[in-house]
């Protein structure tokens, strides 16, 4: 009985999407180009569970993430369980508790889904995948470095052209406000104006201090320490403490070695450039690409995340959004990524088994096939294969197993013996 015209509810939450065919495959794209580059560079996948218990995953958060975190009962153990919003933390666990007796670096690699709670406002996902790399024993430049060359490898892999990689450096500011007699609340006001760069609110927030006239202008300096390598020259002249010296050595030393690499043409350098301050423990960096917003992969250093699942060592790695990546490539990828099969064998009801038989062996050939199960005509199968993105389709016509070859490009039919299909002197790729 139909008790209504209308269609049913089938809204989504707020912050999660489907994938249709084209949208998919060029996700897929993406995890397989970054997958590759990170082979490359001899890292290997682990897979990270999608719950874990809530007091062992957040023994990895900031606060921030505690906050952003989907929580539950779980009826089974009567503790809180947890949708993982980062996947950082649960390698950092893994790397703890299950590969601890294993030597030293674990270079290790990700790809997948976490879930976070977002503002209710448009454009927030709260669905979001990441793809990414950890290097967890090394605490050196060049390990550093390694990461900064990946990403840029990375994005030039998965078809970017005009992009950046922001190099900042937390002990460079960490130096700088060491030991300042400043309050909690007016020492994140001072950070928050350098990481916006807002050089007049940072005035007026130091102008309520009672820091000394070098001092303010040390801060001061901060916000415009943006730039090619010449920054370095101009942050040592600004600074006299030991610590921002060092930062700025170690500083140094990656960007030897990102001369090396051959990438120093994609690199800016942000001494202002304070994200992660409560979870970095050196150098940081952030990927943008022309014309977008977003930061489309983040990382750096951070030695003392392991430590909190019993495990004490130095690590650095980095994250890719894959939507914020899909969004920025769109275009990019219609290039790359067509979501089509090779070949839809048509036949009339009389040649069943020779088409089926034709199906299996062009897919051991190594070709993507579909057979045309529908009673239909020819003409309406042929319009069916155009919508599909079929790249031919394949009419079994006789007892003798003839085929005609129809390329969807252009829709010319082509005699083709079984036998040419067979050795493949047909070439469909």
């Amino acid at each position: 009985m139909r008790f209504s015209d209308s269609p049913p509810d089938t809204d989504l939450p707020k912050g999660v999407r489907d994938f249709l065919p084209l949208k998919a495959a060029k996700v897929e794209y993406l995890q397989q180009q970054l997958h590759q580059v990170y082979a490359a560079w001899g890292f290997r996948p682990v897979i990270t569970p999608q719950l874990e218990y809530l007091d062992v995953l957040e023994r990895g958060f900031g606060a921030g993430l505690r906050e952003r975190t989907f929580r539950f009962d779980d009826r089974q153990s009567g503790r809180l369980l947890a949708f993982p919003p980062d996947m950082t933390p649960q390698i950092a666990r893994i790397a703890a508790t299950r590969m601890s007796e294993l030597p030293l670096p674990l270079r290790l690699c990700y790809s997948g889904r976490v879930l976070r709670h977002t503002e209710q406002q448009a454009g927030k996902d709260r669905d979001i995948f990441q793809s990414g790399v950890e290097l967890i024993g090394l605490d050196s430049p060049e390990a550093d470095a390694e990461m900064i060359a990946m990403a840029v490898e990375s994005l030039v892999a998965v078809g970017a052209k005009e992009f950046t990689i922001d190099i900042g450096q937390v002990e460079f500011f960490r130096g700088v406000m060491d030991g300042l007699p400043l309050d909690v609340r007016l020492a994140e006001q001072v950070a928050d104006a350098i990481l916006r760069k807002d050089s007049s609110e940072l005035k007026v927030l130091l102008e309520k201090s009672e820091l000394e006239d070098s001092t303010c202008e040390e801060i001061l300096a901060l916000p415009r320490l943006y730039g090619g390598r010449e920054v370095l020259q101009r942050a040592e002249k600004s600074v006299s403490n030991e610590r921002s010296r060092k930062a700025l050595d170690s500083l140094a030393q990656v960007l030897d070695v990102l001369d090396v690499y051959g990438v120093l043409d994609h690199v800016t350098i942000d001494l202002g450039e304070l994200r992660g301050l409560n979870y970095h423990t050196g150098i940081t960096f952030q990927g943008f690409l022309s014309g977008v917003g977003h930061t489309v992969c983040s990382g750096g250093r951070y030695n003392n995340l392991t430590e909190k699942y019993g495990f004490s060592a130095p690590s650095t790695g980095f994250t890719f959004s894959l939507l914020h990546l899909l969004f920025a490539l769109d275009k990019v990828l219609d290039e790359r990524v067509v979501p089509s099969c090779d070949l839809l064998i048509f036949s009339t009801g009389e040649n069943l088994r020779a088409a089926q038989t034709l199906a299996c062996q062009l897919r051991k050939q190594g070709f993507s096939v579909a057979r045309d199960i529908l009673d239909r005509s020819r003409e309406d199968a042929l319009e069916y294969a155009r919508q599909m993105n079929y790249r031919y389709m394949a009419v079994v016509v006789g007892e003798e197993r003839d085929v005609e070859m129809i390329s969807l490009l252009d829709g010319i039919p082509k005699p083709v013996s079984w036998q040419q299909l067979n050795q493949n002197d047909f070439l469909l790729k």
